[in-house]
Order: structure tokens, then C-alpha cells, then sequence
């Protein structure tokens, strides 16, 4: 690891030259060190760029230190926020998605898939399949992940092989990612095995023809989210995880059981409902479930309902995870909940900028593990 070494007439007049200028010295280092980053990039491979989440000034400038090194040299950039709360945990995903990104920048870079692959994408709540041939998606599954993550993962690639018309002799390797990529890769043989915030950014940028410039991708799982801010499909920025289900899908399926809809169409009854007239609190599930109570029993209208909840989603889901990142647009909507109309509608209403949910979003783990998969064999072929 590199840390640059700056001389202080450097730190002293950097404002100047990089055109922001800043009140903590710390701050000025930091652009002094982004400067000397790009003077040396040649030794050096890519670039970790944090600050703390509780400092305005701090999140300025590591958004302008992040533009400063994509802007004037080629070198991958991770960032992050830190708290006094952060965990190595939470510090190590995002030095494992820099390495990953760093190793697998000419896999990242390939704007086409090539041959027959597939993917896996084997998540807390889904299971998803894709296979594609020569930059197209011809087969899909989708099933519910249970107990056995492998029992699930072949009952995905099964429906996806079946609509595709294939057998799995027919592919040229296999990808995967997600909570269960290990197990199921070893059980495949895969020849891809790679966390889900690169592999989701990749497929992601690629359904959303998205794959140059800027983009920031919205992931609100059954249980966990994502936000990431892409660079030429590669993560430059990322949030994950959830503080309490009140802010995912696990919320929004909880109030359609009650509702007695299906979760679609509680997204579909948002369009015709006003979240303002309800008052709802989806930071915890349990107080959102009892507002969602109260509000039935005073005789609201279950479309009131339906779009509260959405927007209540929506919102926390701004607090706890864009608020940590800078949004680049298009705004890019992905995973399962991406379907659910109202959802999208509160993101957007909540953003107030445009947002786009590219076909087939339910899918951006597996074909982003299809599109690696691919770029990995024709590498070493």
C-alpha cells in the first residue's frame, strides 16, 4: 500500500490549482496526495479514497478527489465514508471489490459477452440464472432460495437451460456470485467466482446500456441493499447492508400479505394512492406494520397505504445509503424489487430525478457473472 508523500508548499497552494479550497488541512493534503497520485499513477494501481461520513466538508472533497483521479488518469477508484461505528467488515468488502476491480479491470472493460456462458446469482432471498449467447440474453430462472443453496441454484439454471434450449454440456463456463457463490461455484466448477458489488455493477451497466461514463445503481433486496456509483462499469463507490428490514423488500412483501395482494400489485395500487394523507414509519418493521394497523382500522384507503409504504422505503433507503455516496446519474434500478411499479415511482419521487429499470433487472447478478465468465475464458484462450 502506498501512501503519497507530498511537500507542504504543495498542500499550501492546491486549492488554487485544483480549483477547491478548503478549511482543514487534512482536506488539503488529501488533494495534494490526489495530485501526486495522478503524477505517479504508473506505480501505482489503483486508488482508496475515504473520509468521514459526518463531515460535509470531507464528503466534498472526496467526491472531488474520486473526479480529479478518474478525470486525469486510468486508474480504478474506491471510496468510502467511516464512522466511528464502521466495522472491518464493512472496510475489507470494499478493499476486496477494489482488488477485484483492479485484477479484473480488462474483464470490466469488455463491452461484449462471447460464446455460450452462464451465470448464477445466488441471493439471500432469490436465486437467479442467465445464459447468454454472443451479447444476448436467451434463458432465465428465477426461484426462491431455501434451505439447500445448491438444490436452489440448480432449479434456477434448469428453468434457464429449459428456455434456452440448451444442456449443460452446451456452456462454456459458469459464474457466480451472491451470498451462496462459493458453494455453488465449487459445485459447478465455475470458473468465475466473484462478490456481488463488481459483478451487479457490470451486469448492471450492460441491461442499462450504460457501460461508459457515470451511473449510480439502486439494489433494494429481500433483506439487504446496495447503492453503488459506477465509472465505465466499474464500482467507484458503494454502500451495502440494511439497518433494519423496514427499509427492503421483506417490508413491502409484510404489508401486500396484509394488504391481501400480491407485493406487484401493492407497486401497481402506489400509482393510485396518497402517501401524504398516511403517516408511516418503515425505519423499523415492527412500527411500520403498527402504523400500517392503525391506519386500516381508521379506514384508510389501502392504496394510501400501499403508496406510504413505498415512499417510506424509498426514504429510508435515501437515508441510510445515498446519503453515504454521490449520485451520479442515470439512476439505474435493479433486483427484484425493481418490478414493483410504486417502488420505482417513490425512488424517483424521492431522488426527483429520473430513474431507469433497464428489461430484465431482476437479472444483473447472473449476467454480469455470464459477461465476466466470458471475458475471463476468451482471456485465456
Amino acid at each position: 500500500m502506498i501512501i503519497p508523500e507530498v511537500d507542504l508548499k504543495d498542500v499550501r497552494r492546491i486549492g488554487d490549482e485544483l480549483g477547491l479550497k478548503v478549511a482543514s488541512n487534512d482536506l488539503k493534503l488529501m488533494l495534494a496526495m490526489a495530485k501526486k497520485v495522478v503524477e505517479s499513477q504508473d506505480e501505482m494501481d489503483g486508488a482508496f479514497v475515504t473520509t468521514c461520513f459526518r463531515c460535509a466538508e470531507g464528503a466534498i472533497t472526496r467526491n472531488a478527489v474520486t473526479k480529479y483521479i478518474q478525470k486525469n488518469s486510468q486508474l480504478p477508484v474506491v471510496t468510502s465514508s467511516f464512522t466511528e461505528r464502521t466495522k472491518a467488515d464493512t472496510l475489507l468488502l470494499r478493499m476486496e471489490a477494489l482488488v477485484n476491480v483492479i485484477e479484473r479491470k480488462s474483464l470490466l472493460a469488455r463491452k461484449r459477452q462471447i460464446g455460450m456462458t452462464a451465470g448464477i446469482d445466488s441471493g439471500s432471498s432469490m436465486t437467479k440464472a442467465a445464459v447468454m449467447r454472443d451479447n444476448a440474453v436467451i434463458g432465465t430462472g428465477w426461484v426462491r432460495t431455501g434451505g439447500d443453496v445448491i438444490a436452489s441454484s440448480q432449479k434456477a439454471l434448469n428453468a434457464a437451460m429449459a428456455q434456452a434450449n440448451i444442456a449443460v454440456k452446451d456452456i462454456d463456463g459458469i459464474g457466480t456470485t451472491g451470498y451462496g457463490r462459493v458453494p455453488v461455484g465449487k459445485h459447478y466448477g465455475a470458473k468465475f467466482i466473484q462478490e456481488e458489488i463488481t459483478v451487479c455493477a457490470k451486469g448492471s451497466a450492460f441491461l442499462a446500456n450504460r457501460q461508459n461514463g457515470e451511473a449510480t445503481v439502486i439494489d433494494i433486496g429481500g433483506m439487504d441493499n446496495k447503492a453503488t456509483t459506477l465509472f465505465n462499469s466499474s464500482p467507484t463507490s458503494f454502500t451495502t447492508g440494511s439497518i433494519c428490514a423496514g427499509s427492503s423488500g421483506k417490508f413491502l412483501e409484510s404489508c401486500a400479505q396484509r394488504l391481501g395482494v400480491s407485493v406487484h400489485e401493492l407497486g401497481e395500487m402506489t400509482v393510485k394512492g396518497d402517501y401524504r394523507s398516511i403517516r408511516m414509519n418503515a425505519y423499523c418493521i415492527v412500527f411500520g406494520m403498527q402504523d400500517l394497523v392503525a391506519a386500516l382500522g381508521e379506514g384508510a384507503k389501502p392504496e394510501d397505504i400501499a403508496s406510504a409504504a413505498c415512499h417510506s422505503v424509498a426514504q429510508q433507503f435515501y437515508e441510510q445509503h445515498i446519503q453515504e455516496i454521490s449520485i451520479a446519474e442515470p439512476v439505474i434500478q435493479v433486483g427484484g424489487t425493481s418490478l414493483i411499479s410504486g417502488l420505482v415511482t417513490a425512488m424517483r419521487d424521492t431522488l426527483g430525478i429520473e430513474v431507469i429499470v433497464p428489461k430484465q433487472s431482476q437479472f444483473t447478478g447472473a449476467v454480469g457473472a455470464a459477461i465476466l465468465v466470458s471475458g475471463l475464458i476468451n482471456d485465456k484462450s
